[in-house]
């Protein structure tokens, strides 16, 4: 299997490194159904006698899990009447990266897959690969760009548990939005996270300070959606990671308070599968452009329990705020929750609907079905939104879990896209955290009811 570019491994490097003593640990991981990556770290010589020609397996309550790790019932995939057997870990050789952060350590991301055979159907790197076969049946590839906000605090992450997440020292104390002085503040951090992920095999191209207090943002450079999606996911971890070597800790919660949340916005474009262009011709869009934008419109409210997985997700969507509220398109137009960037290779729209929390295998997903629903169907673009989309008229995202919920397993179009199983899965996803958050007692209600009420 190729690799993706020349910073990734192939096999027989791996297996050198191994046998000079420079790699000695192998970590293979997935993402699991919260963004999060879950998987084995294996010593080197043992990968190479044992698992790198036969694979390896791990228990499939891991993708039928809550945050807090909980078996909950409910989910097809798995439960305690079918014993919690075991899913098998398929090893994507292309994807063989140091990570200079973790000295002598690779990572290999992997696909899932049934101890029967065929594919783990609910897993989200499965759910995303459909839908690029899907685009790659008419021609295309799609591809993506992820842009994460993240908080650092000067407060390490045990401290943070230790407080209760209360009274945490943001790394700037004003907002530092292009702040070449702000950004200083935390360029060690930044720097290593940068060089880090520089050597894990992307493509790093800037950070920049944003508004929130100690926010910021690194951006890497476009890949096909996959590539995009695997790289988003060991840069969040990563940064987690170098932030915590430093005694500092990084939260890409969608809203962590009542400043500007962490959002992650999403690139997107269709080339041919011989990298001509899709989007655009004769100096304008194309009618499969126009299409496409049509359709992540059409399907935005129904599929924003994948740009919007959690409870917290909801409180970013806040008007004046740079997080969209409108389901609305305009040209450069950040109001929007779909604004259109670029011309000619560089034409793209950005979906802007998506916050540092989303799960980028869902989120890639959910604007390719969409995009693709929209040209199958040749759907029709309406007119931008010119000036403020928030007071545009335009109909509005969903407000909370519950109203995505709904609409989610009320979409036709989510059925046919991602298949009733999934659709199953991902809405029982969301009733586990609605039923969590409804028997919570919060810091909110303690404060106004503990004395007063």
């Amino acid at each position: 299997m190729s690799v993706r570019n020349d910073r990734l491994l192939t096999v027989e490097q791996l297996r050198s490194a191994i046998d000079i003593g420079e790699i000695d640990t192998v970590i293979l991981a997935f993402t699991d159904m919260q963004g999060r990556l879950q998987g084995k770290l294996l010593h080197a010589q043992f990968f190479l006698d044992s698992v790198l020609e036969h694979g390896t397996e791990g228990c499939n309550y891991l993708l039928a899990v809550d945050v807090e790790m909980n078996t909950v019932d409910g989910y097809d995939i798995s439960s305690w009447d079918k014993g919690y057997g075991d899913m098998v870990f398929e090893l994507d050789l292309g994807t063989i990266r140091r990570l200079p952060h973790r000295p002598g350590s690779v990572m290999i991301q992997c696909d899932l897959a049934l101890e029967e055979g065929g594919p783990v159907r609910v897993s989200p790197r499965q759910i995303l690969r459909a839908q690029a076969e899907r685009a790659a049946a008419h021609g295309w590839k799609a591809l993506a760009g992820t842009e994460l906000e993240f908080v650092v605090y000067d407060t390490s992450y045990e401290d943070a548990w230790a407080s209760g997440y209360r009274g945490l020292k943001p790394a700037n104390q004003y907002n530092v939005d292009y702040s070449i002085l702000g950004s200083a503040r935390v360029e060690p951090l930044l720097r290593e996270i940068r060089n880090a992920m520089y050597g894990a095999g992307m493509t790093v191209e800037s950070a920049k300070g944003e508004c929130n207090l100690g926010q910021h943002e690194i951006a890497f450079k476009y890949d096909d959606v996959i590539t995009t999606a695997d790289n988003h996911s060991v840069y969040k971890t990563a940064a987690k990671d170098i932030a915590q070597q430093f005694g500092k800790s990084i939260t890409f919660m969608a809203k962590p308070n009542e400043r500007e949340g962490n959002s992650c916005h999403i690139h997107m474009s269709l080339r041919g599968l011989d990298d001509s262009l899709v989007f655009w011709e004769g100096g304008e869009r194309t009618p499969v452009y126009d299409h496409f934008i049509a359709g992540v419109l059409a399907t935005m409210r129904e599929f924003t329990l994948f740009y919007a997985p959690n409870i917290n997700s909801y409180k970013r969507f806040v008007k004046g705020s740079f997080a969209p509220t409108a389901v609305a398109w305009g040209l450069d137009n950040r109001t929007c929750s779909i604004r259109l960037v670029g011309h000619g290779q560089g034409a793209r729209l950005e979906n802007r609907l998506p916050g540092g929390d989303v799960n980028p295998y869902l989120a890639l997903a959910a604007m390719l079905a969409g995009g693709l629903y929209g040209i199958e169907n040749e759907l029709p673009l309406e007119p931008q939104t010119l000036g403020s989309a928030y007071e545009s008229g335009a109909p509005t995202v969903p407000t909370t879990l519950r109203e995505a919920r709904v609409a989610f397993a009320q979409s036709a179009i989510a059925a046919e896209a991602f298949g009733e199983d999934v659709v199953k899965h991902y809405l029982h996803y969301a009733d586990i955290e609605l039923a969590a958050f409804d028997a919570a007692i919060t810091d909110w209600e303690l404060r106004r009811g503990f004395e007063r009420l």
